[in-house]
């Protein structure tokens, strides 16, 4: 948890507008999506395995990185993804292409939301102009509020699934197998997903903070 979570903040978003909105998604009045961007590097990610021998695995190396806008389905769990090759960094461009994707994917639902947290590309004015054309609504997270954003809950699933103790003999193998996952999970791993993806919000408790 964020040292700098406000835990009022984290509340009053949770309690008058999260629970609501994902109420209403749970019921088909609304789509209620969570957006957040992931930074893959190819190489190494360390995880845990059981060996009675030592086990030596392959890595690959360089600083090669695949970066992932991904918009997640609060109910069927399903992910759009804005994601290149070329691309280099996620930006105020990358957010407008989501939106677009989003609306392009559900061309006759009535109210859109997109749950995002304060990256300064992601609150710019291109981004704004971007989602009233494509008559989206944009919410803001409270500052520090990871845990609020349901999303951050499959990257960290996708990081053990997919890359944990992995090798992938290329860069082009380690994106396609990202792309394939980011595309397919929700179908693949629908059980698990529905567990993981729940609308149980950890939150910041101040009883536990040290003074």
């Amino acid at each position: 948890m964020p040292a700098k979570a406000d835990e009022k903040k984290q509340k009053h978003f949770l309690y008058c507008f999260l629970n609501d909105a994902l109420k209403d998604a749970e019921k088909g009045i609304k789509k209620v999506y969570f957006a957040d961007g992931v930074h893959l590097t190819y190489g190494y990610q360390k995880g845990n395995c059981w060996s009675k021998k030592t086990v030596l695995i392959p890595s690959g190396y360089g600083r090669k990185r695949v970066n992932v806008l991904g918009f997640l389905d609060a109910v069927t769990h399903q992910v759009i993804p804005v994601m290149d090759k070329e691309e280099k960094y996620l930006n105020a461009d990358s957010v407008c292409k989501g939106l677009k994707k989003l609306r392009e994917h559900n061309p006759n639902e009535q109210q859109i939301y997109v749950v995002l947290d304060n990256a300064a590309y992601q609150q710019c004015q291109k981004v704004k102009e971007a989602a009233k054309t494509y008559q989206i609504i944009l919410v803001f997270l409270p500052p520090y509020s990871p845990n609020l954003n349901l999303i951050e809950r499959f990257w960290k699933f996708l990081r053990k699934e997919l890359l944990s103790v992995k090798y992938y003999s290329s860069f082009d193998c380690f994106f396609d197998a990202i792309s394939e996952f980011v595309l397919n999970a929700h179908l693949r791993y629908k059980a698990q997903l529905n567990s993981l993806l729940t609308s149980n919000f950890q939150l910041l408790d101040a009883s536990y903070c040290l003074t």
